[in-house]
């Protein structure tokens, strides 16, 4: 990672990947929101992804998500160009598995950054990238008993 300046503060972090983990349990915001607070950034962006009550104008009961072994990998190859890409300072990610209900939470990322314009791009690069590229399925359950796998998270 290129560093902007010769001051001590802005010098890059010795591994900005401080979070990556797929959970059986219920997330955290705040935790991810602490392991990506760091001094010498301006700019923090932060997205939680919830499980709604609808999908294609249909109603959501429940889902569940399941995962690949590689999933985890997979997030640190993509984490690992975020920041090879952005002024990335501090970087987390947490994915959720098993079954959720409307409400919960089944993904939480955030980038800090210098700036705030690095962190939101860092960021959406993030979750998009996550979303294509991890091999982690949605099995939705509808009101009216039918049911679909959706082919990433």
């Amino acid at each position: 990672m290129a560093t902007t300046s010769d001051h001590p503060g802005e010098q890059g972090a010795q591994d900005p990947v401080k979070l990556l983990a797929i959970r059986e349990t219920a997330l955290s915001v705040d935790e991810v929101f602490r392991a990506v607070g760091d001094d010498a950034s301006g700019g923090t962006a932060l997205f939680v992804g919830t499980v709604r009550n609808h999908d294609g104008g249909a109603d959501v009961d429940a889902l569940g998500y399941s995962c690949h072994p590689s999933a985890e990998a997979e997030m640190r190859r993509i984490a690992e160009k975020v920041v090879a890409e952005y002024p990335v300072r501090a970087l987390a990610a947490v994915h959720r598995v098993g079954d959720l209900r409307v409400g919960d939470l089944a993904v939480v990322v955030a980038v800090s950054c210098p700036h705030r314009g690095e962190a939101f791009e860092a960021c959406r690069k993030l979750i998009d990238d996550l979303k294509h590229e991890v091999p982690i399925w949605k099995h939705q359950r509808f009101s009216d008993g039918t049911e679909e796998w959706v082919g990433a998270c």
